[in-house]
């Protein structure tokens, strides 16, 4: 009856660490006392706390990121025994099942600012491209908005669920790692602009694609929905998707987001070819 009878007294913890941006990554192995309903944030914390190495050697807190704890603020993302998933959310107990070993690295997609802790500004940048918000002319009360079908509502529900995780881009083939620094004698303003310029020409993204399936279902957002499909069809759109259905796989909150690829695939083809039939009936005239 007693459900962690046959779990070890101690366990280890190896984690992939690196002091700061273009800095060498190495691996430190931390030893701690087993405790029951741990998950991956707790044992950080036990980790900073400590300060040692498992062969006791002085070493700083390990640095990561997190903010909700509940699988919400998708801030605690990282790669967990080589599978990408929340940290919150990851139990030491069922970790330890197949092993006395948790192995913890950051993302390989995004640079890394410290650790575990990386930087997903490119996720955000993708977000502004494609215009993933709902327009408004001010905030004043304009009183209730356009009716939306049910069935509207439930296929936009689970696409509203994306926390910007960075889950479905580590595990997509397509999307490349893209690590900038900051020139000598450069700006803070140019630095920002041309790192813009250099994500805006790679792929955005499934996470980024999906919220373009979300804002175009809702009823004020339809209003800009040429745009947002416009800036699929850009250069690192769409159409650099090679379908390897990885993202699906491993999005903690189970988003269609194949679905979502597919029905823009289509629709972004249906934007092409009615501009282009406008711009000759234009001509014509």
């Amino acid at each position: 009856m007693i459900a962690h009878a046959n779990k070890p007294k101690t366990f280890f913890v190896k984690i992939l660490r690196q002091d700061g941006p273009g800095k060498p990554s190495y691996w430190e192995r931390f030893e701690l006392d087993y405790e029951p309903e741990l998950n991956v944030i707790s044992v950080l914390q036990k980790i900073a706390a400590k300060a040692k190495t498992a062969n006791g050697q002085k070493t700083t807190p390990v640095c990561w990121d997190c903010g909700c704890l509940e699988e919400v603020c998708g801030a605690c993302t990282m790669v967990i025994n080589c599978k990408v998933r929340q940290s919150c959310s990851a139990l030491v107990d069922k970790l330890l099942e197949d092993s006395r070993e948790i192995e913890l690295r950051p993302m390989t997609k995004f640079p890394v600012v410290r650790d575990l802790f990386v930087d997903r500004s490119r996720m955000f940048n993708a977000l502004k491209k494609v215009k993933a918000w709902i327009p408004v002319d001010g905030y004043y009360d304009l009183g209730p908005g356009p009716k939306q079908s049910r069935d509207a509502q439930e296929m936009a529900y689970p696409l509203s669920e994306c926390m910007t995780c960075g889950c479905c881009v580590e595990a997509c083939p397509q999307y490349s790692k893209i690590e900038l620094l900051q020139h000598s004698g450069e700006s803070k303003d140019a630095y920002e602009a041309r790192k813009t310029e250099v994500f805006n020409r790679n792929f955005v993204g499934p996470a980024a694609i999906s919220q373009v399936a979300l804002f175009n279902l809702n009823p004020t957002g339809k209003m800009i929905a040429s745009e947002r499909l416009d800036a699929l069809t850009e250069e690192g759109g769409i159409q650099v998707c090679g379908n390897a259905q990885n993202c699906v796989a491993v999005c903690p909150k189970k988003i269609p987001l194949t679905m979502s690829i597919a029905r823009m695939g289509r629709e972004t083809t249906f934007n092409t070819l009615r501009k282009w039939f406008d711009r000759r009936g234009d001509s014509k005239h």
